[in-house]
This record gives C-alpha cells, sequence and structure tokens, in this order.
C-alpha cells in the first residue's frame, strides 16, 4: 500500500500536485479491534497527524483498504457504511458482502466467494468427483463460503459425506475431531474452505497420525499462501488461486531500507532481527549478536523479498489505485490536454463513494472495475502442489478459471496435474461406482444421491449412458442388443425357402404333387381297365387334379408374406379343397345312387349320370368361389407386420383381413367333408363290388381329425409356425385323401394285374 502511495503521490498523471496520506492499523485478525479502528476512522484523526496546511481536510478519512478478513470487514462495513465512507478490501472474499442493502459502501478488488464456491464445484464435476468431505472455518469467510459451495454442488449433481467446522481458537479436542471425521471417511477428496490460520492448525493436527491419501481442493486463502508448502504431504493438493501479478519496482522497494528506518518502526525491527539473527540497538533479544551493518537485504530469501508470486499483493494495489483514480475524477478536471485538480476544494467521502462506482482503468495490464455489486470481474488461477525433483513442493499454475465466459467454458487447463502421492491418474471419489450404459441408478434408502445401486434395464430398454436415472423403451420396431445399451431393427421372420421348416414342406408339396400326377398318369395309362371305369374315372382325374393343386398351393404360404401373396394363398386353398371335397362327395353320392339303381323298379341313375355329376361338382364349388370373392371384396387378407408374440423380433404374415371370411372358407370345407363323411358312412355296408365307400369313409376320417386339430393348433402356433401347421394340415389331408382312396388302385393296377379284371370285379372277393 506504502508503495502504492508513493507511486501516485510521484506521478504526473494521476491527482498532479495532491499527495496522499495514510494511516496503518493492524487488526490482529480480531473483530474487536477492526471495529474500534472503524470508529476512530469515522470519528476524525487526531489533528496532531496533519500540522500546517498541506492537508485540505485534516481528520478527514476519504476511504478505507481492508479489512483482509470477511468477518472484521462485515463488522467494519456496518459501522462506516452509514458514513457513507467507501471501504476497498482486497481479501475479504465472503458473499454475503455483495448485498448492498447491507454493506452499501463496500468494494473489493478480490472476487466474491460466490464465482469461487462455482469455481469449485464445476471443478469437481470437470475430474469427475462426486463424492466428496468438506471442511470450514467457523467464521463468516468459511460458513458463508462453504453454504455458497454446497449450493453449487448440489446443483452439479454432488454429494457431500461430511462438512465439519472448526476455528483457530476452539480447543484441540475439536480439532482432532474434525481430523478423525477425515480419517474415517470413506471420500477421497476433501474440499477445504479455510481460512489460512486455520488450515495451518488443522494440517499440523493431521500431521501427527498418519492416515490415507486424500485429494485436497483448497480455496484461495490457503492454497496459495507459501508457508502452507512446508506440509510436505499435501503435495497435489488442487486449489483456486488469484491471479499471478507482476508489480514493476516493488521489490526495489522492498529492499530499499534504511537502518533508522528499521529502528523507527517497531514492525521493521522484528522483522530485521528475525531475518538476520541480530539485535539492533536496545532490543530486548539479548540472546542474540548485534547487528553490525553488515546484514544485506539483496541476499535475503524470505516471503517478504519474494515478489515472484503477487497475488494478493496485487489486489492491494489495485484497491489504492481504484481510491486515488475515485478522488481524481472528483477533484480533477481535464482542460486543454492538462489536467488540474483543485486540493482545497471541499471533498467529502460520499463523493469519493460515488465516483468509485465508476472506475475503469488499467494498471500494469490489469483491468480494475467494480459492478453493481461491488465485485470485479472473477478471474482465477488453477494451482496445483507439484513435488520438484529436489523433493520440495512447489506452487505451480495448471489453468485459469475465467467466470466471463460461456457456462462449460471457464475452465481452461494447460498444464499436467499431480495428484495425491504423486500420482498422475485422476483419483476416483465416488460413493458408488459409475452405473455403466444398460443400466439405470437406484437411490439407495436413507442415503445421499450419490448413494445408489445400479439395476440393469428391463427387457425392451435401454439406457445409453453412464449413470443414467432411466432406461427408455426402443422404437416399436426395435429391440435392444445384449448389452442393453443400444437399440437395433429388429430381426423379421417368416416362413422362407431357406429355412430348413420351409425347405421340407415344400419338398413335400412338389412330392405330393408329383405323386398325384404319377397317379394321374397310371390311371390314364390303364383307363380302359376296370378298376379305373368302375371307379368313376371322370371324378377320378378331377379328383386328382384338385389333389394336384391342393399340394402346389401350400407353397404360396412360403415366401415374403405380400399383398397378391396373401389374398392367393387362402382363397386358392378354399377353392382347391371344396374341389376336391365336392369330386369324393360325388364319388360317394354315385355309389350310393349305383346300390339303389340295383333295386327293382329304381329309376335313381338316369338323375345322377355324368352331367349331374359335373353339375354337383361346378356347384360345390361355385358356393366357395363366391365366399372367396365376397371376402376379397370387403376385407381381404393382407400382410402386415405382428409385434406382439416375440417382443424381440418382427413376425411377417397374412392378416385375415376379415376373420368372418376366413371362417366361412373352412367352415363350408368342413360341412361338404362331414357330408361326404355320412355318406360314406352310409355306403359302407354295401356289397363288395362297391366298397370304394369304405376307403372314402376312412380318407374322410383322417380328413376330418386333421382339420379338426388343426383350429387349436392354429389358434396357439407363435409366428411363423401358425403358417407351418395350416401347411401341414394342406399336406396331411391331401396325402390321406390320395393315399387312402388311389393307394389300394394303383397297387392292384401295377402289381395285382389278376384282380383287374371283370370277372374278379363282379365277384364277391374283396380287391
Amino acid at each position: 500500500m506504502v508503495f502504492a502511495i508513493d507511486e501516485i503521490n510521484n506521478s504526473t498523471e494521476l491527482l498532479p500536485g495532491i499527495r496522499l496520506g495514510y494511516q496503518i492499523h493492524d487488526s490482529c485478525a480480531a473483530v474487536p479491534v477492526a471495529v474500534h479502528v472503524a470508529f476512530q476512522l469515522s470519528n476524525g484523526l487526531d489533528p496532531v497527524f496533519h500540522p500546517g496546511d498541506e492537508c485540505s481536510q485534516s481528520g478527514t478519512v476519504m476511504a478505507i483498504v481492508g479489512e483482509s478478513g470477511s468477518s472484521p470487514s462485515i463488522s467494519m462495513s456496518r459501522v462506516i457504511g452509514s458514513f457513507n465512507i467507501p471501504q476497498v478490501s482486497h481479501f475479504a472474499t465472503c458473499a454475503c458482502l455483495s448485498d448492498k442493502q447491507q454493506y452499501p459502501s463496500f468494494f473489493r478488488t478480490i472476487p466474491s466467494d460466490q464465482f469461487q464456491a462455482d469455481a469449485l464445484a464445476r471443478l469437481l464435476k470437470h475430474f469427475g468427483w462426486s463424492w466428496i468431505g468438506a471442511v470450514r472455518s467457523d467464521s463468516d469467510y468459511g460458513n458463508n463460503g462453504m453454504a455458497s459451495f454446497l449450493d453449487a454442488a448440489h446443483q452439479e449433481g454432488i454429494c457431500v459425506e461430511y462438512s465439519e467446522s472448526f476455528y483457530r481458537t476452539h480447543p484441540r479436542s475439536r480439532i482432532q475431531r474434525v481430523a478423525d471425521v477425515i480419517r474415517r471417511s470413506t471420500a477421497v477428496v476433501v474440499v477445504a474452505f479455510v481460512a489460512s490460520g486455520d488450515m495451518r492448525i488443522l494440517l499440523e493436527e493431521l500431521s501427527r497420525e498418519p492416515f490415507p491419501p486424500r485429494q485436497w481442493i483448497g480455496s484461495e486463502s490457503w492454497v496459495t499462501d507459501p508457508d502452507m508448502l512446508r506440509f510436505g504431504f499435501f503435495d497435489g493438493a488442487v486449489g483456486i488461486g488469484i491471479q499471478q501479478s507482476v508489480i514493476p519496482g516493488l521489490r526495489n522497494f522492498l529492499l530499499d531500507l534504511s537502518p533508522s528506518e528499521v529502528a523507527a518502526s517497531p514492525v521493521l525491527t522484528e522483522f530485521w532481527e528475525d531475518a538476520f539473527n541480530c539485535r539492533l540497538g536496545e532490543s530486548n533479544a539479548a540472546d542474540k549478536r548485534v547487528c553490525d551493518g553488515s546484514e544485506d537485504m539483496q541476499k535475503l530469501q524470505s516471503p517478504y523479498t519474494d515478489t515472484s508470486q503477487l497475488r494478493i499483493t496485487n489486489m492491494v494495489y489495485k484497491a489504492v489505485y481504484a481510491i486515488a483514480h475515485a478522488i481524481h475524477n472528483a477533484v480533477c478536471q481535464e482542460t486543454n490536454f492538462t489536467t488540474h485538480c483543485d486540493k482545497l476544494s471541499g471533498l467529502e467521502s460520499k463523493q469519493v463513494f460515488t465516483q468509485l462506482k465508476k472506475v475503469n482503468f488499467s494498471q500494469n495490464s490489469y483491468d480494475v472495475s467494480f459492478d453493481a455489486n461491488g465485485d470485479p470481474v472473477a478471474f482465477y488461477e488453477l494451482v496445483n502442489w507439484q513435488k520438484s525433483e529436489t523433493g520440495i513442493i512447489e506452487l505451480v499454475t495448471v489453468g485459469y478459471y475465467d467466470a466471463s465466459l460461456p457456462v462449460g467454458q471457464e475452465f481452461r487447463i494447460n498444464r499436467n496435474l499431480t495428484w495425491l502421492e504423486g500420482g498422475t491418474q485422476v483419483p476416483v471419489s465416488m460413493c458408488t461406482n459409475s452405473c455403466p450404459p444398460g443400466s439405470r441408478k437406484v437411490l439407495q434408502k436413507g442415503k445421499p444421491i450419490c448413494c445408489y445401486d445400479c439395476v440393469p434395464c428391463p427387457e425392451g430398454e435401454i439406457s445409453n449412458a453412464t449413470d443414467s436415472p432411466d432406461c427408455f423403451p426402443c422404437r416399436e420396431e426395435f429391440w435392444p442388443n445384449a448389452k442393453r445399451d443400444a437399440c437395433f431393427p429388429k430381426p423379421v421372420e417368416f416362413l422362407s425357402f431357406d429355412d430348413v421348416l420351409g425347405i421340407i414342406l415344400s419338398a413335400f408339396s412338389v412330392g405330393g404333387a408329383l405323386l398325384a400326377i404319377t397317379t394321374a398318369s397310371v390311371f390314364f395309362h390303364h383307363r380302359t381297365s376296370p378298376i379305373v371305369r368302375a371307379n368313376n374315372s371322370e371324378l377320378s382325374f378331377l379328383l386328382l387334379l384338385s389333389l394336384t393343386l391342393c399340394f402346389l398351393c401350400s407353397l404360396t404360404f412360403i415366401g415374403r408374406p405380400s399383398e397378391w401373396s396373401c389374398m392367393l394363398r387362402h382363397t386358392a386353398f378354399g377353392i382347391t379343397f371344396v374341389l376336391c371335397i365336392s369330386c369324393v362327395l360325388g364319388k360317394t353320392m354315385v355309389v350310393l345312387m349305383a346300390f339303389k339303381a340295383t333295386l327293382p323298379g329304381s329309376n335313381v341313375m338316369k338323375w345322377f349320370g355324368p352331367p349331374q355329376q359335373r353339375m354337383t361338382v361346378v356347384s360345390f364349388t361355385f358356393i366357395q368361389v363366391l365366399i372367396c370373392t365376397i371376402w376379397l371384396v370387403l376385407s381381404p387378407p393382407f400382410p402386415m407386420k405382428n409385434l406382439t408374440v416375440y417382443k424381440d423380433k418382427i413376425i411377417l404374415e397374412c392378416a385375415l383381413g376379415s376373420a368372418v371370411g376366413f371362417w366361412a372358407v373352412l367352415g363350408y370345407i368342413g360341412l361338404l367333408a362331414v357330408f361326404c363323411f355320412v355318406l360314406a358312412v352310409l355306403a359302407r355296408k354295401l356289397p363288395d363290388s362297391f366298397n370304394e365307400a369304405k376307403l372314402i369313409t376312412f380318407s374322410m376320417l383322417i380328413f376330418c381329425a386333421v382339420w379338426i386339430t388343426f383350429i387349436p393348433a392354429y389358434v396357439s402356433s407363435p409366428g411363423k409356425f401358425t403358417v407351418a401347421v395350416e401347411i401341414f394340415a394342406i399336406l396331411a389331408s391331401s396325402f390321406g385323401l390320395i393315399l387312402c382312396i388311389f393307394a389300394p388302385k394303383c397297387f392292384i393296377i401295377l402289381f395285382k394285374p389278376e384282380k383287374n379284371t371283370k370277372k374278379y370285379m363282379m365277384s364277391k372277393n374283396q380287391y
């Protein structure tokens, strides 16, 4: 402060012709002393300090620089605020001092703890620490700073395992209790919002006993204090520091101490004797040698002479210059490129207070201004305690924090950090390990939100982020992968010609069609033989044609469903089967009518000749064609994606369109089959010459059994097996008909030709 005032008094640009005076008080970090001085300054200084007419207003204080601590500053501001005496602090950081209702005349050149709290919270978030411990000074600085930090940490999702407070005047048992809490905790990271003097006591207590490694995160009050670096077990500490600065000429000013200046000041006398281990004159330090004048300040290595890391020092420098600029703006005027200052004007502290709100200047490349709350723009350095090759702890600047930048861009880290115990890997401090993608967090009852269990996502849901609070379902046509961290399109399933099941069914379909064609060929080749002629060869050939179509229509059920294939498969199946049953029904009726015709006086066969048989088949088939046509016109089958049968895949199938139409087609086939079965049963005991009725009865029995069992199997079969069941029913009933009706005849034709004679046919023996 003295250096800055000397610079200003020797300046020709700032307050030319005016000299600033000052008085320095030491509050000893005690609130009562600070309040006492505040009252003293408010009441005016003793005139003895202002002899003559050199001072414009004897005993009037224009502004106050200080205090260093938040609690003394709060007390002082409440006293001097009523008198509009501006107070500019260089180290009081409590966010509460930004309240202009309570502290209207308070300004500061150091950022508010609100910015520091936000910076610390974002620092923790940046390195992924969510489980921390917290200690603070039991003072306005510690309590208000920690309250701001905890609020910012909560917004960042950070949990606090413990929050302990202490003060340097507390009994040792209280300090021990705080140290024990730190030792027993599970949180690896400890945030210390502690004043430098308090932190020194805590570190001394922690150094008495070994304790688990802890990653310390410090506030600017202690983390940049050079005196703290002697605690070697704290290497790797990270914290927020005030920006370093360079003040040209300060070192030379500090070293330029004459013996007379030293002897005139008790403070400098004590410093001198301690630095050089000697005593000046009649000092009380009788155990030391007398200083002989050979002491050289240039060779002294101490915090006093170290101006390489000026942090808080620059805040004092800025505060003095801010007050000087405010006074300059109040009493000086620019005229014709010259500055004229009237030192005899009745300057009041209120004018300085008003001008202090408006100051905006740059000194040594550092901008100085105040916002509406009396705070400067927040700019911090990120500092790290790193052990050098010689084993000495050094304070290294590794990055910056600029609160004026957009959210998420405030931090800029440009050097590697050293962590606890000299490690290079960022330590982990979480109550629970992060939940990987594919799971979600479930809070543990009675514990903070950072303590949770990781529960796998339920079926059909995913989470694609670490520590996801919820799982969300995939879209309708998508399904999670095995890890449940991504959705993929569901596989499409249908009965294709590439499936083993599809190949088998296709083979049986083609085989059945070839069997029917072969049978027709055999019948055609032996069409003049008695057994072919006796069994209504015309209906037999038509039946074989319909069976061939029945076998082939099952192929339409295989392959990717399309609009045309869906309409074709059901209608072709319904029509060909009715044609088949109609032929069997015609053969059965011929058997019955033939027996009736042998009775005396019966003339029934003239009503059931070949034309009538053809008309019967056409009529029965036409009815089915009509049913299918109505079905296709009103509500035809169509391809659809079935998403309900299986959750993890899509079934391509043909929707019935109208269930009534489908069951009407099946019902009509069933009605004809039952009617045919009843007629065949009635004809089963006819003479052996007409025992084809027994074969028809057996074939209809198989047919009805297959389709009766088809209904529950069709309803209950999932996915592509529904189609397979339908194909199986078609093939089974078709094979039943061809084997039961035509196999015995082909056997006789091919292997028992002796039975294929008219004589044998007219006999009573069974063939």
